[in-house]
């Protein structure tokens, strides 16, 4: 078994070249994210969706569709390997956002996204069970920088769907090129992708499933105080991620009325959300992971209530799009640092089995998901999307206080 688990995971192409090959499917799955996210906007348009709440429905169906993959991703991936699931549901992500481009009415709109949402999940799922196996190859923890290469990949997405835009190209094309790009990828890389490798034998995992089985609905029954505290911390945060993938451009387009070629407000969010990814852990060492969650909330505050408050009180249009970028890329910074380090929190000060215990806040936070599309569609409906981010930026707030009052967050 041993001689099993440090051999190199049954590939003979050097690791270095395995590394790359991973990481070239995590900038796939972010430039395809980032793509659909920056031409919302126009996908709006081009059904003339007016009513808010009824595209909150629309994008409600990207959620559900992830949802939907929670239990079906952990099963192919036990029964397919990730090494052939990080193939097909890459590729299924692009071949969801080329549908999305091809759509002609709004009810195949919703069925496209909500496929999206489905491989959204089991990209998430076979990816990083397959960087887990590279870093067993290495020895040491890598997969820091498969998620930064996903975050620059959406930053360079961002910025291409902001060229797209100001040139005139329409989704449907951008869209193509896109999923073209992602399919030579996966063909360059697929052959160096690893079997993945059995830490017990058959019967020792399906003993450790019998064990683990009536300990994980202990857990869930009467689940951990920290992770209920850490989980709804979470749950704030994926509702401010939505706002701001699913809603910043519409924000730009429909509230401060600007043309398209200053319509740069997902851009810079995506710009510095990346930026702030790579300096979280040189904050951690100066600042503690307390007062760095504390200032995630108070940035994610502060920006929206500059967007919101602010951006709309003067008359040049430039001064509009610089303060709103200004507020925008306070969200970004803020934003980075909180799924991080929740997580790390739960490793660090969880009494509970790591994999349950993931398994509870994940669960606790994903609702923000959920309840994000139809929460900013109703709001912006009844009011206008400025009353929305109101409401979402006081989350921040509340981030920032129950980071400050909760013992979860305390002694880090």
């Amino acid at each position: 078994m041993n001689e099993k688990m440090n051999a190199p995971l049954g590939s003979a192409f050097p690791k270095e070249r395995v590394r790359y090959a991973m990481l070239s499917f995590f900038l796939a799955q972010g430039l395809c994210f980032s793509s659909w996210a920056s031409r919302i906007p126009d996908v709006k348009d081009i059904f003339e969706v007016n009513y808010a709440f009824y595209w909150g429905l629309v994008l409600f169906l990207i959620p559900v569709g992830k949802f939907v993959a929670i239990p079906l991703a952990g099963y192919l991936v036990s029964k397919l390997e990730s090494r052939i699931m990080a193939q097909a549901s890459v590729l299924g992500y692009a071949l969801a956002l080329f549908a999305i481009g091809t759509a002609h009415n709004i009810y195949l709109l919703g069925v496209y996204l909500f496929c999206f949402g489905v491989f959204w999940n089991l990209c998430d799922i076979s990816l990083n069970t397959q960087g887990i196996g590279i870093e067993r190859l290495y020895g040491r923890t890598i997969m820091a920088s498969f998620h930064g290469g996903w975050s620059l990949a959406a930053c360079l997405g961002a910025l291409i769907g902001f060229i797209m835009i100001v040139s005139g190209v329409t989704p449907f094309w951008h869209f193509t090129l896109i999923a073209l790009l992602i399919g030579v990828t996966v063909l360059v890389s697929r052959k160096y992708l690893q079997e993945d490798v059995a830490v017990e034998s058959p019967e020792e995992e399906k003993e450790a499933e019998k064990k683990e089985a009536p300990a994980l609905l202990s857990f869930i029954r009467k689940p951990e105080m920290l992770l209920i505290q850490l989980g709804i911390v979470g749950l704030f945060a994926l509702v401010v991620e939505s706002a701001m993938f699913d809603w910043s451009g519409l924000y730009f387009e429909s509230v401060l009325q600007v043309p398209k070629s200053l319509q740069i407000g997902f851009l810079v969010f995506m710009v510095m959300m990346t930026v702030g990814r790579f300096l979280t852990n040189s904050a951690y060492s100066v600042l503690g992971k307390q007062k760095v969650l504390q200032l995630a909330g108070f940035f994610i505050f502060a920006g929206f209530f500059i967007s919101a408050m602010l951006g709309g009180m003067f008359e040049s249009m430039m001064v509009k799009v610089i303060v709103n970028s200004l507020g925008f890329m306070l969200v970004g910074l803020g934003i980075s640092c909180m799924v991080p380090t929740i997580y790390s929190l739960v490793g660090a000060k969880s009494k509970t089995p790591v994999g349950i215990a993931l398994t509870i806040l994940s669960s606790i936070s994903f609702i923000g998901s959920l309840i994000a599309p139809l929460l900013i569609g109703a709001i912006s409906q009844a009011f206008n999307m400025k009353y929305a981010y109101i409401v979402v930026g006081l989350l921040g707030l509340c981030i920032l206080l129950m980071t400050t009052f909760c013992k979860a967050f305390k002694n880090n």
